[in-house]
């Protein structure tokens, strides 16, 4: 099926541009409630991943050896935005596990957050790897090698023993053969995997409503990271970020996760209205991220009765100002769906 209109740039009355894509909703139960585009479209996941990946630094016992708070948990499933709190807590974590910056391998860049980017180029700062929105992710991954005692030199490499398990993870939870799911290297150098947005939505179902057939330790590393990152959305995206920004928008209620190129998965904790909670994948089809992908977010959750309609008003429909600040259009969603 081909994707399918769901946000509509305006400026005046009239359409300027279209971004198409597709998405698909379960419940917690994998029970497919509502889908636009195609929901088997094949996609890679980007850092829509990072709770899944964490799972086996939780599962090995290395979260445990090293003493990981609550919080730095979150940060191993963080796209965070650089700012002061988020280098902090990575550095923390390397060094708990007797491990630098250095260790890294995620590479370096300036921080998401625009004030501290301005604030470090200004004083001619140089960005290091801890400011890598990935580096709680990776920071994790060295743990978890340390660990086992694989090599960490080659800790981001997909023939290491922790990128095997965290593989095995991931096809664990989207319930397809490891061989299934095709590979690629992502934009911190670790491991990224391809699969039908259906499969990821079925990974956040999973997270969120761990089946009695999964391991004990593995339904508890699911709640520890759930827990953590309700808790600390500003870790996992930070000021001004969509996952920061719905998380708190709706608090207790939901975990959000994007992925660069326009991935997002969402899970809705289960609650009265959905006894077994939500799991949404969504792929804007150019991989827009800052104008389709907000917009289409809000807008479903509020469809979904998630949100309440007033909720996040200034980002769905976004307001599209011309360079001396006027109002000139809008971004809105447009969704063809069922009703629930």
């Amino acid at each position: 099926m081909e994707s399918q209109p769901l946000a509509l740039a305006i400026r005046g009355e009239t359409i300027e541009s279209v971004h198409r894509g597709h998405l698909v909703v379960t419940d917690g139960a994998n029970r497919v409630i509502q889908t636009i585009g195609d929901q088997d479209f094949v996609t890679f996941s980007r850092s829509s991943a990072k709770a899944l990946q964490a799972l086996p630094f939780i599962t090995s016992g290395a979260a445990d050896r090293f003493g990981m708070s609550e919080a730095e948990i979150a940060m191993a499933c963080a796209s965070h935005s650089g700012e002061k709190m988020h280098v902090k807590l990575a550095a923390q974590m390397l060094a708990k596990a007797g491990l630098t910056e250095s260790d890294l391998k995620c590479g370096s860049h300036l921080p998401f957050n625009e004030a501290e980017a301005e604030r470090m180029l200004r004083a001619g700062e140089p960005p290091t790897q801890l400011h890598n929105n990935c580096s709680g992710k990776h920071a994790a991954m060295l743990a978890y090698a340390r660990h086992i005692r694989a090599d960490l030199a080659t800790y981001d490499l997909l023939e290491n023993p922790i990128q095997q398990e965290i593989l095995k993870t991931v096809a664990a939870f989207a319930e397809l053969p490891a061989e299934d799911i095709k590979i690629g290297v992502d934009g911190c150098a670790a491991p990224n995997f391809a699969m039908p947005l259906s499969a990821m939505a079925r990974c956040f179902a999973n997270l969120i409503n761990p089946p009695e057939s999964f391991r004990v330790g593995a339904r508890e590393a699911c709640r520890r990271i759930v827990e953590g990152m309700i808790r600390y959305p500003e870790l996992i995206g930070g000021t001004e970020r969509l996952d920061t920004m719905l998380m708190r928008a709706a608090p207790g209620t939901l975990i959000s996760k994007v992925g660069a190129d326009g991935v997002w998965l969402c899970g809705v904790l289960p609650n009265e209205r959905y006894p077994t909670g939500l799991a949404i994948a969504l792929k804007i089809e150019d991989g827009d991220d800052r104008r389709a992908r907000p917009v289409v977010a809000v807008e479903l959750l509020k469809r979904l009765g998630v949100f309440p309609k007033e909720s996040l008003s200034d980002l769905s429909p976004m307001p599209i100002r011309n360079r001396r600040g006027d109002l000139v259009g809008r971004v809105e969603a447009e969704m063809d769906m069922r009703p629930i």
